[in-house]
């Protein structure tokens, strides 16, 4: 059997990054259009506590999702460094691990949440009939976390291979799944919210079954793990998986300490605010994938020791990154009436809508700076520091920022609260991780490379 090859070690890197981030960015954002979806059709039911329903019951998955984009991440990063030193054989092994990893944890995960989804969206904020929406969305929808862990792993190992369009086409297929059946079962069969759930259920089943298709048939890249494997590569893996899964647990907890805050201004807030998460994720798709998509890049030149294409990949992402936020903003600032409009909110929701979208939606690039250093820490021995890096932001000051700047300027406070957030910590993360790079510490030497 033909051992994978290191792709990424030769060649343009600004080339390497759009190529990958782009693809993921497209990848990424059907895999939440799903989402995006879900929320314009349920609006179409005219009920704004549904919204605001969906809009909880999203905000709780986001957050047994990111564990399994932490457990990702380091597998990711395991994958391409070995691709990078050679040993193809190798990171054939740890993709399998990986994917028996995250399933199970997955798995756990959403049995626990499934138990105390009410109790855990009282906590939320939610109450009344949008407290009943949401339980009953999550009864339905949560047990196909362990499809999207599957899928998103599948995925992932496909980029760090340097196959972006297969791995782009892995969560394409989530969408596409969701763009024919949401209006069939939502309006059509008059299935509303529990048909939305039900869509989420197959678009994941379907990203799990083509993801582990064209990962094992396709490259070869599944393979029986030995007997020791599960344990040999468990050390080296929680390195990474524990302090990436904490990082990513970081961006969830923020949106729920947002929501909250939201909460305390009324259910339109709260489904303007879910506009806006939903808006947020698909239109910042590439920015949302830019650490994945990087990740393999700056794995396999670390692995085979060439310290400048390191250096070289992370300035041209910070310059992507840029660019990106700029059109992106420019075009949600165009359109913020239109979405607004179209997802018949009330005229307390569409201001939020606008509000982020004509003013907080360019702090975005600062987000996609700090994702751009997470990766370098991640992929050349530092996870910790993404760890702290973006628990600085969602732990520390999102919840002051949030509930002191919505008391002063209500609803509006709260957009501009994580904005500002966004600013702080994305320019230090960034700041650091050139520091960082730039001394090439964390990079294989050229004879360790080789041994």
């Amino acid at each position: 059997m033909a051992h994978p090859q290191a792709k990424f070690t030769t060649g343009s890197t600004m080339r390497h990054v759009v190529v990958m981030t782009m693809t993921g960015a497209l990848g990424l954002s059907f895999m939440f259009l799903v989402d995006f979806l879900t929320l314009f059709w349920v609006s179409r039911l005219h009920q704004e506590v549904l919204i605001s329903a969906v809009g909880f019951a999203a905000t709780i998955q986001f957050f047994v999702v990111s564990v399994a984009i932490g457990m990702m991440i380091a597998g990711v990063a395991l994958v391409s460094r070995s691709l990078g030193m050679g040993k193809g054989a190798r990171a054939r092994r740890i993709a399998s691990v990986v994917l028996i990893y995250a399933t199970g944890m997955q798995t756990l995960l959403a049995l626990l949440v499934f138990f105390f989804r009410r109790d855990i969206l009282v906590w939320s904020g939610a109450e009344g009939e949008t407290l009943e929406v949401a339980v009953q969305f999550l009864s339905i929808s949560l047990p196909s976390l362990p499809f999207i862990a599957m899928g998103m792993c599948a995925s992932a190992v496909l980029r760090a291979v340097g196959d972006a369009w297969r791995s782009m086409l892995v969560t394409m297929t989530g969408g596409a799944v969701a763009v024919f059946l949401d209006p069939l079962f939502i309006l059509f069969l008059g299935l509303g919210v529990d048909g939305a759930a039900m869509v989420i259920v197959l678009s994941r089943l379907t990203m799990a079954v083509i993801g582990l298709y064209w990962l094992g048939v396709s490259h070869k890249m599944l393979a029986k793990p030995r007997q020791w494997d599960m344990v040999a590569f468990l050390k080296p893996y929680l390195a990474i998986a524990l302090p990436a899964v904490a990082t990513q647990l970081s961006t969830p907890f923020g949106n729920w300490i947002l929501i909250r805050a939201m909460a305390e201004h009324g259910d339109s807030a709260v489904a303007g605010f879910g506009v806006v998460s939903r808006l947020t994720i698909l239109g910042f798709g590439g920015i949302f994938a830019l650490s994945g998509a990087i990740g393999g890049i700056i794995g396999q030149n670390a692995g085979a020791g060439l310290r400048d294409r390191v250096a070289q990949s992370y300035v041209d992402a910070l310059k992507f990154c840029a660019i990106y936020t700029g059109v992106t903003w420019a075009l949600m600032a165009a359109f913020a009436d239109t979405i607004a409009a179209g997802f018949g909110l009330s005229p307390e929701g569409a201001h939020i809508v606008r509000l982020f979208s004509h003013y907080a939606a360019g702090s975005f690039v600062f987000t996609g700076a700090l994702f751009v250093s997470n990766s370098a820490f991640n992929n050349l021995g530092r996870p910790v520091w993404a760890t702290v890096s973006n628990w600085l932001r969602d732990g520390i000051l999102m919840a002051p920022l949030a509930f002191g700047m919505g008391l002063i300027w209500g609803a509006g406070g709260v957009v501009m609260a994580q904005a500002l957030a966004n600013t702080l910590i994305g320019i230090g993360a960034a700041l650091i991780g050139w520091r960082y790079v730039r001394a090439g510490r964390g990079i294989v030497t050229r004879e360790r490379a080789k041994a």
